[in-house]
């Protein structure tokens, strides 16, 4: 099959721009018997918090298949595959053995190693609640820049502290299952002085070249209102500046500072450790309105009423399988905002996330999203952004988190049964653009 191309083909990014695909540890790795446990163990151990009632156990036993899956990054040809390490596994007997292994044919298949350090599979023992977690995790940051760094150049401390702070800690849609609305901001803290910790454990272990994947998504005003435009303001707050400006600015926003634990100007000094580039992982924006006193529903959560915002389905446009909007000229203004918002503080950005949930082998809507979205960013570098790669979620479909494997974003199909492994349309496209970019 010759994946058909969804339009002209794409303009030309400048020499260097790295190319890759994302995945995450313990949403294709499996092996979970060959290494200690996380909160996502303990999560998807309970009845109904799984959609499809299912667990990544096994999930695209990447543990075992890597040299398969590293084939086919090969075939695609990207410049860089982004993975994230297990914490759980590397606090194993024998746990970075593997990422050796990963590191080793990675490089060997002239594919770069882009390893994030955590994303969401905390160690079932420890808890964001707590100051000493940070400290942890700047000492596992240490470990595995001891072992990996004379091949690994480009590291991410953390992925979406936003989604893991809200879903995880303030909603229980996620792992580890607390409801603690906005209790849960230390979580939010704990993290972002992780990050600056590992930053700084990072450089002390020669490493170079260092950022953070944060999720951001504009965010629009349900109207013109003054309720609908402060609650949107609200949102954005919580959503993007939260967890931005802490790491580009050095400062909270405006009224956040006081609500954080411990001594915080010492830890924003921290937190605001220089960075080398900023990650963002892009899927949508989002509508919101002053708040109405009733529960919604969004995004398969049901979000309570007493939020002071609520937030609106998007109408107008195209869906995913997952029912997220797509919107590509978003990311244009996501990023021509955050360059007037930080100007010279906001290092090269990198699209270390953007994808989208659709079944089939022959996937053109992935195609037509992909296309949409890679030519979005080109807009955003001719207005003058500094951009400096794009990461496509996800390599092989995987264990969706709290949706099971009922959401299928890979470029490459996997039969959860046998573990076959099939390329899409829309990897033989990516392929074509890959190669016509060189």
């Amino acid at each position: 099959m010759i994946a058909r191309m969804a339009t002209n083909p794409l303009p030309q990014f400048p020499p260097g721009f790295l190319w890759g695909v994302s995945t995450s540890a313990h949403q294709i790795e499996g092996a979970v018997g060959e290494r200690a446990p996380s909160v996502w163990d303990a999560f998807t151990a309970e009845p109904g918090r799984v959609k499809d009632g299912s667990t990544a156990a096994v999930a695209c036993d990447h543990y075992h298949r890597y040299p398969e899956d590293v084939e086919l990054l090969a075939g695609l040809g990207v410049d860089a595959y982004r993975f994230s390490v297990s914490w759980p596994r590397v606090n194993s007997p024998g746990g970075l053995d593997f990422y050796d292994r990963l590191v080793d044919a990675l490089c060997a298949a002239g594919v770069r190693p882009v390893p994030t350090l955590f994303h969401w599979d905390l160690p079932v023992e420890l808890d964001w609640r707590d100051r000493d977690t940070a400290e942890r995790f700047a000492a596992y940051a240490g470990t595995v820049a001891g072992r990996l760094g004379d091949r690994v150049t480009k590291w991410i401390t953390l992925n979406e502290p936003a989604e893991h702070t809200l879903l995880g800690h303030a909603l229980g849609a996620h792992a580890p299952g607390e409801q603690l609305l906005f209790d849960a901001l230390p979580v939010a803290h704990h993290q972002l002085l992780a990050h600056g910790l590992a930053v700084r454990a990072l450089r002390a272990a020669g490493a170079g070249d260092i950022g953070i994947a944060n999720s951001h998504g504009p965010t629009w005003a349900a109207s013109s209102r003054e309720e609908d435009v402060a609650a949107a303001d609200f949102y954005d707050l919580l959503l993007n500046r939260l967890f931005a400006d802490p790491v580009l600015l050095g400062r909270y926003p405006e009224g956040v500072e006081t609500l954080m634990p411990g001594d915080v100007e010492a830890d924003l000094k921290i937190i605001g450790e220089p960075l080398d580039w900023y990650g963002i992982n892009y899927y949508q924006p989002t509508r919101v309105g002053a708040p109405e006193g009733t529960e919604i529903e969004f995004g398969g959560l049901r979000l309570p009423a007493d939020l002071p915002f609520t937030v609106h389905e998007l109408e107008g446009y195209p869906v995913t399988d997952f029912g997220w909007p797509v919107v590509p000229e978003a990311l244009t203004e996501l990023l021509t905002g955050f360059r007037e918002r930080y100007g010279q503080r906001l290092p090269p950005v990198v699209i270390t996330e953007n994808g989208c949930s659709y079944d089939g082998i022959d996937d053109q809507e992935r195609i037509t999203f992909l296309d949409g979205h890679v030519r979005a960013l080109h807009r955003a570098w001719e207005q003058g952004v500094d951009v400096r790669g794009y990461f496509v979620w996800s390599l092989l479909d995987n264990f969706e988190w709290a949706e099971g494997y009922a959401r299928r974003f890979g470029l490459v199909h996997v039969d959860f049964d046998t573990l076959e492994r099939t390329p899409k349309a829309s990897y033989r496209w990516l392929r074509d653009v890959l190669r016509a970019q060189r």
